[in-house]
């Protein structure tokens, strides 16, 4: 059976539950837990629930996803795929290479996605010229997170460049605030030296060591300077950071124990949930160094191998998540950014605005990158080989120059 086939039987069926005499349903497998990723999703949830769409909720909190990964495979392995998981960059192209996604070309070509979709975002959706996955968001990931009231007792302006993030951190610190909001797990260690890097080395620089994986690059001075500004942020991190979640070094921030966060855009949910409004409690700018550019991710459904009625369901929820309505509703409450280029801004508050904004400068400048750390640079192998060393550096094991070469071992290792 073709996939619009599947698409015009799905339609039907959706018909036919709304009068209750059918219901379907999505198994869902997802790592959307803390409040603001709950209130997220469960903008999907209501809209599959107006369709007749049942949803069956999978969570696996944790480890950015990757606890979520090991849940899947297990899934796979024993022949009983859900029909949609949340994922991230290369791991939907690793999922497609094994023959393990379905083919939503027939709904994707209906909705005119290759109009719609930033290439930079279709490169991970789609697989030797099929779409496999349907983009939810653009989250970027090079965002500083402050407290409005903090920053007005303390006399802090926003920074415009290292040296004044590191004197307002120090302000802080010696008022007796936590300076820097942090959760010790490797994810969150590589999305603060992702920020860093580019802040450190530039454009040039971070195409060259995290994606051409150049190794005069993964070794060089740009690298050693990243590397000393982790030593210099780890110095302004609580004593209790390890093992902490992000959204709890969030809520940090939001209660005004912290002075700033440096996470992607899903932060931004947190705030909202908590009643914040962005420009006014709380504040949002691009880690300083890192402006002009923005590093990515983009949470995507990845549609597996299923047959029947669950095949129906899959097509309509794709459908519902590439629609325009939902693509703000959703993205206004997640934080992040639409993944269609063709949406209207005015929904969103100052902090969706300036992300908008910024992707699409970006885009046309050629400063937009997938994030290291988030699965797209490079295949989760190599992520894998840099978080390691990330860590160990920000946990003391490592100085900047010891680092850097571990960085260029690693990488050479893991290829």
């Amino acid at each position: 059976m073709t996939m619009m086939k599947k698409l015009h039987l799905g339609v039907a069926a959706l018909a036919i539950s709304a009068t209750g005499a059918v219901a379907q349903e999505v198994e869902v497998l997802h790592w959307w837990t803390s409040g603001g990723e709950a209130a997220a999703l469960n903008v999907l949830r209501e809209d599959l629930a107006g369709g007749g769409i049942g949803w069956t909720d999978m969570p696996v909190a944790g480890g950015g996803g990757s606890d979520a990964m090991t849940v899947l495979r297990a899934r796979v392995t024993a022949g009983d795929p859900p029909t949609a998981v949340q994922m991230l960059g290369f791991a939907i192209q690793d999922w497609a290479a094994e023959g393990a996604l379905a083919d939503l070309n027939a709904l994707a070509e209906e909705q005119n996605w290759n109009e719609v979709v930033p290439e930079a975002l279709q490169a991970f959706s789609t697989y030797d010229g099929n779409w496999v996955a349907a983009p939810v968001n653009v989250h970027s990931t090079n965002w500083v997170w402050a407290n409005t009231a903090l920053m007005e007792e303390l006399g802090i302006e926003q920074p415009g460049s290292w040296e004044e993030f590191v004197a307002a951190m120090q302000t802080a610190q010696d008022a007796g605030y936590t300076a820097l909001a942090h959760g010790g797990q490797a994810w969150q260690d590589a999305t603060i030296f992702d920020s860093i890097a580019m802040g450190a080395g530039g454009p040039e620089f971070y195409q060259a060591a995290f994606v051409d994986l150049d190794p005069e690059a993964l070794g060089g001075a740009e690298m050693v300077e990243a590397f000393n500004r982790m030593a210099t942020l780890r110095g302004f991190v609580d004593d209790n950071f390890s093992g902490r979640d992000w959204n709890l070094a969030t809520a940090m921030v939001i209660n005004g124990e912290a002075l700033f966060q440096i996470m992607g855009d899903w932060a931004k949910g947190e705030f909202v949930n908590a009643g914040m409004t962005a420009g006014e409690e709380f504040q949002c700018f691009r880690v300083p160094g890192s402006e002009g550019t923005v590093t990515f991710n983009s949470d995507q459904f990845a549609m597996f191998n299923v047959e029947g009625d669950a095949a129906d369901s899959q097509v309509a929820m794709a459908s519902a998540v590439m629609s325009p309505e939902f693509q703000i509703a959703f993205n206004v409450v997640k934080g992040s950014a639409p993944a269609r280029t063709d949406i209207d801004p005015s929904s969103f508050d100052a902090c969706g605005q300036a992300a908008m904004a910024d992707l699409a400068a970006a885009g046309d400048a050629g400063t937009l990158f997938g994030s290291m750390a988030h699965g797209h640079a490079n295949p989760p192998s190599i992520q894998n080989a840099m978080y390691d060393v990330i860590t160990a550096h920000f946990n003391g094991e490592f100085d900047a120059e010891t680092a850097a070469e571990e960085m260029v071992t690693a990488v050479e290792l893991a290829q």
